[in-house]
């Protein structure tokens, strides 16, 4: 595979953010096939101090810019060496983001192809789970002087596209290149350290320039889901918009899938507006001497350990009172025997026949409530399938995070990343608090073979 006309980019900045901080130093290295055509570098004042961390970590100074050009001194240069060539950084929307914000601080718009070699790296060599530039160091052997600093980082760049050309034929480099390779504007990126994600699950929440909530949601790999938001090229209206309006980017990777979903309903229930949860169940009185026989129950934070002769999970009252009407309709179940009515003699459905009248004392009592335990048994909820508590151990190799989750009785109790912190947990649990999102969460999640073979018995 022969290289086309190339300007490998490295910047170092005052920050993260091309809307607030700026460059302090830029090098563009223009190179054609396996040719160094030339090297260019130097140092830019930003004209705002650079944060003390940011000294420590690149060890550019204030002093050290306080006498170098500032970006509109160098605008010309810069725009002339970019011309003509393929644009490539490691974490290319990062530096490619910044000099567009500089080039229209000048009100010269500017556009470019772009080839991320981080992209790059992640489709030639997919074994590896890292892909930044100290991780390129590494694998590659190679030495360095001043890593952070532009020329240097810039030179590893081109040091390990040249021993990619060497050590993969042309069919693998041409797809590792259609990958990382793209024409047309590259979308400016919201803040978060996006190029950092990991393919793991997680959860993200996105947020709006003053700092709105506009999305919380969860994702099986955070780096597919999350990035492609902002890079795809083929997405419909209501996804361009949202991108669009995303300024902030927070994520939480997970260990698994699971905790991707624990995660997100945690996040939903801290950063929504607050929904009051409910969860109510349908008593069967057997024993009692007055009618009616089912009495509305309220199960949200009980053991349900304790529970007996209840029935459902419903959302609210309206939804427990529809289920009750349809189980009367199809097994003709008295409306006054299950609280339905409150009447003193014949229920309404008996006057329509749809009631085999039992309220009427044309009907055993006996036979009644037979049809009535057939039909409540449609709404049992499932048992606890284990004699107590439960471990689920979920882990990522790539990102080498574990996590274990312990479940009694449908109740989470809580997750712990270590060892230590798990033994901590099993040792003083908490009480069972029944939780239906919890409940519904967990049972979709065991419907999968795979995932109940991962539950352990304590």
């Amino acid at each position: 595979m022969l290289l086309p006309r190339l300007a490998i980019v490295d910047l170092e900045t005052t920050g993260a953010d091309p809307s607030r901080d700026r460059i302090t130093e830029i090098a563009i290295l223009l190179t054609e096939g396996d040719q160094l055509l030339g090297q260019w570098s130097t140092l830019v004042n930003p004209g705002i101090p650079i944060p003390a961390r940011i000294q420590a970590l690149i060890g550019i100074t204030d002093e050290m810019v306080a006498d170098a050009p500032a970006f509109a001194e160098i605008a010309d240069t810069v725009w002339a060496k970019l011309s003509g060539a393929v644009f490539v950084a490691h974490n290319a929307r990062f530096d490619y983001g910044f000099l567009r914000a500089a080039f229209e601080a000048e009100r010269k718009p500017w556009d470019a192809p772009v080839m991320c070699s981080v992209k790059f790296s992640r489709a030639l060599d997919p074994e590896h789970s890292r892909h930044g530039l100290d991780a390129i160091i590494a694998r590659g052997g190679y030495t360095i002087d001043a890593r952070h600093r532009a020329l240097d980082d810039a030179l590893i760049v081109w040091r390990f596209l040249q021993d990619a050309l060497t050590r993969a034929d042309d069919a693998r480099l041409q797809k590792a290149w259609d990958k990382a390779y793209a024409t047309g504007t590259v979308p400016r990126l919201p803040r978060g350290e996006l190029e950092a994600l990991p393919d793991s699950p997680g959860a993200y929440v996105f947020r709006g320039a003053t700092g709105q909530i506009l999305q919380i949601g969860r994702a099986r790999d955070l780096r597919s889901q999350v990035l492609g938001l902002f890079t795809a090229t083929r997405t419909d209206a209501k996804s361009k918009r949202l991108a669009a309006s995303v300024h902030d980017v927070e994520t939480w990777p997970c260990a698994g899938e699971l905790g991707a979903q624990l995660q997100e309903l945690a996040l939903l229930r801290r950063l929504k507006e607050p929904q009051p949860t409910q969860a109510l169940g349908w008593r069967w009185l057997k024993d009692a001497a007055e009618l009616p026989l089912l009495r509305l129950e309220d199960l949200h934070a009980s053991d349900p350990a304790e529970w007996h002769n209840l029935f459902g999970n419903f959302r609210g009252e309206r939804e427990a009172r529809t289920a009750l009407q349809e189980m009367a309709r199809q097994h003709r179940l008295c409306a006054t025997r299950i609280g339905l009515e409150v009447a003193a003699g014949p229920c309404q459905g008996a006057h329509l026949g749809r009631c085999n009248g039992v309220c009427a004392g044309k009907e055993n009592p006996r036979l009644h409530d037979l049809r009535l335990a057939t039909a409540l048994a449609s709404l049992r909820l499932r048992p606890w399938p284990w004699p107590g508590a439960v471990v689920i151990r979920e882990s990522h190799p790539g990102s080498e995070r574990a996590e274990t989750h312990v479940f009694d009785h449908w109740c989470h109790l809580g997750s712990a990343g270590s060892e230590a912190d798990l033994g901590e947990l099993l040792a003083r649990p908490p009480a069972r608090r029944f939780d239906a999102e919890i409940y519904r969460l967990l049972q979709r999640w065991l419907n999968t073979s795979d995932h109940l073979a991962a539950v352990r018995a304590i």
